[in-house]
């Protein structure tokens, strides 16, 4: 291991964006595909539109920002629009099932990936225990407005606000296993309750615009009063300590004071990232969906809440019956009871698909985690199904157990800080990445990334100092778990850590076998051929390298080693392995022969080569039946170690002295071809060696040889 590695190989080690995108991981750490554009903004819809938009609206009209709660849509939507810009961008560049976890463990390193993921984990099991809790509450309502007869023992354990709920238990018990048991299923539940909620969604709009009366919306901005207490955030502390001042509810104040709580309800865009694994073309598909889905729901919201304040005015909202949902208590106000009913049937519907994807990211962080070890590896184990089993089961059961034996009612701002905190990394990671890894491809970039991600960082601490003093301590204690964990587990197991405490891979040395007696040929017992000189050196990595084309001894037995398409004299265990082709670094490649087939040394003008053996036959069909056939150059030899196997044709002869790399004539290697004045300075470039080669080389692969495939 290297110095550089050592260094690196601690809290803040960075996962390479390859094993980010599961390039290294293998199939039984890899999702199966099942989502399209359409599924994800079915997704996204599912999670933000939840029962919230039936009330969220009435509620900051009555108590925070009068009908100005108009505005505070449009700021929470601004923020969140400009996160969604931010995951869009890590989420085409980084298309994985971890979301801000895996971006930041991409940009910042381990242990900041683990601060981000374990504030994840919080947010979406205390979103998925109290969705659970309000199911139970808006289905047992449900039941009394449509006169639905409960025993009493059984109204005690149901629709409850804290202690052990059926319902409740119920409800999530169905999810996770439905979950446990494939996607695709879960996947088609999710499309009809989606759009039936929309379609509620849809009559409730049309319902309340026809009761709509603009002098209900005046004054729009109400004068500001004083914030009542126990509802101090952090940002009414800095401001009480440093200015003397106090908080304050409705004035311009309010608008920016309702942004946080109706943020909330946005919440969600975040969950369609985690679903960047399963699905197809993620890089693309992802911030479409991501983006389409947000700016249907901000639509939706802002729609309702102008029907809804149109149809009630801010005076009215305290005269509505508390004991039901306050856009159905709204509808009996104006004498519109029936879709009370219908209301019902929408908040059920919406809650119920909330919990499904939920749950459904929930467990994709865990199975990120897990799969990095940062968490138990054996939790990223898929199952049967294809889906993580194992982390659906653990963490769906954590989400029950919390559900039944914690106050999570009185926790709900936790879920927001969790994701106001991931969308700060996210947002700080888009610069970082620009930064550390310009050249990545974004096939979705954020647009005026440096000015625009410093306002989202901005505006995302605004919305986190808006939250409760109280909300702050409890995120500080579960971090600080969080980091003890890590410490304890996390930080030794981590997949990261093991790689880069491996040993590096190291080549395997070739197996050597005794060397040749002196004056022997490589692999031969026989003495050298006449005029071959022995290397000196003992081994077989001691053979002289061959020297240059023209040099006298060029051509002498012994000077190339067996080629790529040669049987050559070196035992099976001691030749090296053939490349892709005969050339395969380039067509002047030096790495076929030691000193470079084409490489040029000093040589005598006017001197041929040493007449040694017949390299070509007569009939341009390979070889003559010896190395060293009775000719000019010489007498006949034993066997020619160098030679194209038998039987197989040359691939570089066309004729009795076919044109190739050594010019063309009945006298390749004689005449004044080899004069020193044609093949000076730029020799090779100007005259006949070049264009012998080409010529050679393209008539030599006029026939085809045996086995029907040339090599080239």
């Amino acid at each position: 291991m290297t110095l550089d590695m050592r260094m690196r190989n601690n809290m803040f080690r960075r996962l390479p964006v390859e094993q980010a995108t599961g390039r290294l991981y293998g199939g039984r750490h890899r999702l199966r595909v099942v989502y399209r554009t359409r599924d994800l903004v079915v997704l996204g819809l599912g999670v933000m539109i939840g029962s919230g938009i039936f009330k969220i609206a009435g509620e900051q009209a009555s108590s925070t920002a009068g009908p100005g709660v108009l505005i505070s849509f449009l700021i929470a939507g601004g923020v969140c629009v400009l996160a969604a810009l931010a995951f869009a961008e890590l989420s085409s560049i980084i298309p994985v099932a971890g979301s801000a976890y895996s971006f930041s463990y991409v940009a910042f390193g381990e242990v900041w990936a683990w601060v981000v993921g374990w504030s994840l984990i919080m947010e979406l099991l205390l979103a998925a225990s109290v969705l659970a809790r309000v199911w139970s509450l808006y289905f047992t309502q449900a039941l009394n407005d449509f006169g639905v007869p409960v025993p009493g023992w059984l109204g005690e354990v149901i629709g409850q606000v804290k202690g052990p709920d059926v319902l409740a238990f119920f409800i999530l018990l169905l999810v996770v296993l439905m979950l446990a048991t494939g996607s695709r299923m879960s996947l088609k539940t999710l499309w009809y309750m989606v759009m039936a909620k929309v379609i509620v969604i849809g009559l409730v709009i049309a319902t309340g615009l026809k009761f709509f009366h603009s002098g209900n919306l005046t004054p729009f901005i109400p004068p500001a009063q004083p914030a009542p207490e126990g509802d101090r955030t952090v940002l009414d502390a800095v401001l009480g300590a440093f200015g003397g001042g106090t908080p304050h509810v409705f004035g311009v104040w309010g608008l920016f004071a309702a942004a946080p709580a109706i943020a909330f309800a946005y919440i969600g865009f975040d969950l369609i990232a985690t679903a960047s694994e399963e699905t197809d073309d993620a890089p693309r598909k992802v911030p479409r969906g991501i983006l389409t889905a947000l700016l249907t729901t901000i639509v939706l919201y802002a729609a309702v809440a102008i029907a809804l304040v149109g149809m009630v005015g801010m005076d009215g909202f305290a005269k509505l019956d508390p004991d039901k949902l306050l856009i159905a208590a709204a509808f009996d106000e104006v004498g519109a009871g029936a879709m009370g009913k219908i209301v019902d049937v929408g908040a059920v519907l919406a809650l119920t698909t909330v919990i499904l994807v939920v749950v459904i990211s929930l467990t994709r962080v865990v199975f990120s985690m897990a799969r990095d070890g940062l968490l138990p590896r054996p939790l990223a184990a898929m199952s049967r199904y294809k889906v993580p089993s194992r982390a659906t089961l653990l963490a769906g059961g954590a989400a029950v157990v919390m559900s039944q034996t914690i106050d999570v009612l009185t926790l709900e701002q936790l879920v927001v800080i969790g994701t106001l905190f991931a969308f700060l990394f996210v947002a700080a990671a888009v610069l970082a990445l620009r930064h550390s890894q310009p050249d990545l491809h974004r096939p979705f970039r954020m647009p005026a990334a440096p000015l625009v991600v410093i306002a989202t960082i901005l505006a995302i601490g605004w919305l986190m100092l808006n939250l409760k003093v109280e909300t702050w301590a409890y995120f500080a204690i579960w971090m600080a778990v969080g980091i003890a964990l890590y410490l304890a587990y996390g930080r030794r197991k981590s997949q990261m850590k093991l790689l880069l405490d491996a040993p590096p891979d190291r080549p395997v040395a070739a197996k050597l076998g005794p060397a040749p007696p002196p004056g022997a040929m490589p692999g031969s017992a026989g003495p050298l051929p006449p005029g071959v000189v022995p290397a000196g050196g003992p081994g077989l990595g001691d053979v002289r390298p061959a020297p240059g084309p023209y040099e006298p001894g060029a051509y002498e037995l012994g000077a190339y080693e067996a080629g790529p398409y040669e049987t050559g004299p070196w035992p099976a265990d001691r030749r090296p392995g053939a490349p892709e082709s005969p050339y395969p670094t380039g067509r002047y490649s030096t790495g076929r022969q030691p000193g470079g087939q084409f490489a040029r040394e000093p040589f005598q003008d006017e001197q041929p080569p040493p007449e040694r053996f017949q390299p070509y036959d007569r009939d341009g069909r390979g070889r003559t039946s010896g190395p060293y056939a009775p000719g000019p150059y010489g007498p006949r030899q034993s066997a020619d170690p160098y030679a194209v196997d038998p039987g197989v044709p040359n691939p570089y002869a066309s004729g009795p002295y076919a044109a190739g790399p050594y010019g063309s004539g009945e006298q390749p290697y004689a005449g004044p071809t080899f004069r020193e004045s044609d093949y000076g300075e730029h020799g090779y470039e100007e005259h006949g060696y070049e264009q012998g080669y080409e010529q050679g080389y393209e008539q030599g692969y006029d026939e085809e040889p045996p086995g029907g495939r040339r090599r080239r």
